[in-house]
């Protein structure tokens, strides 16, 4: 068995009177691609902003490489790639200008904007600023920023969303390859043929883990 690399134990987070999550618990580990799959309000994004220390939880714990999970310490921002369900954007920078940031800010080389660009079909909006993109476009760029920086860590809020069909099917790819580099990859969705991409599926309903094991298990177990 290896190690988790996150390690979501006893977790529960309420925001008055409303229980978003109940005692979740959930591992990843290096290599590993697990998928959140369950429909609106069932505790996905409250989950995610929790595992990569956005948001704390009102009980129970998070540990990332065995260490307590905070948002501000400096092991996690250089370690965990988050694009969460706000597409949060420079409104003045151009769509280049952002990975330019993104790879001076990471020490990453400069030539693989371009390929990052190339693979997100980009190249024909790289001097464009986000107002003048489409959701999907947006959506993309958030993506290749995401995968610009190093990582240990991928966590992804319905990343499906606004993307057009042969956009999917890439996103599939990329989830896919992050396993391949020995990288590990946490996303939620409600779409069970993207949850089909991972190799563990965490079923959630109203803020609680109703299944988890294989795709095939819990889409069986789904009527999916």
């Amino acid at each position: 068995m290896r190690a988790p690399l996150l390690a979501v134990t006893g977790v529960s987070r309420t925001f008055g009177e409303r229980e978003a999550l109940r005692a979740v618990d959930l591992e990843v580990a290096a290599g590993e691609c697990v998928a959140l799959l369950g429909p609106n309000g069932s505790g996905k994004s409250t989950l995610l902003r929790i595992a990569c220390g956005r948001d704390r939880p009102t009980t129970g714990e998070v540990r990332f490489d065995g260490e307590p999970m905070t948002e501000d310490e400096v092991r996690v921002r250089a370690r965990v790639a988050v694009v969460g369900d706000a597409l949060d954007h420079y409104p003045d920078l151009t769509v280049r200008q952002h990975l330019e940031l993104v790879s001076v800010a990471h020490g990453v080389p400069r030539d693989r904007i371009d390929a990052l660009l190339r693979e997100q079909r980009l190249t024909g909006h790289a001097g464009s600023l986000p107002g003048a993109l489409s959701s999907g476009q947006l959506q993309a760029m958030m993506l290749a920023s995401a995968l610009l920086r190093p990582r240990d860590l991928l966590v992804l809020d319905e990343p499906e969303q606004r993307l057009d069909p042969r956009a999917r099917g890439r996103l599939a790819d990329v989830l896919r390859g992050e396993g391949d580099r020995g990288g590990a990859v946490l996303f939620a969705t409600h779409q069970p043929e993207l949850a089909r991409v991972a190799q563990r599926v965490i079923a959630l309903e109203d803020g609680s883990v109703v299944a988890d094991g294989t795709p095939d298990e819990v889409l069986a177990e789904a009527g999916a």
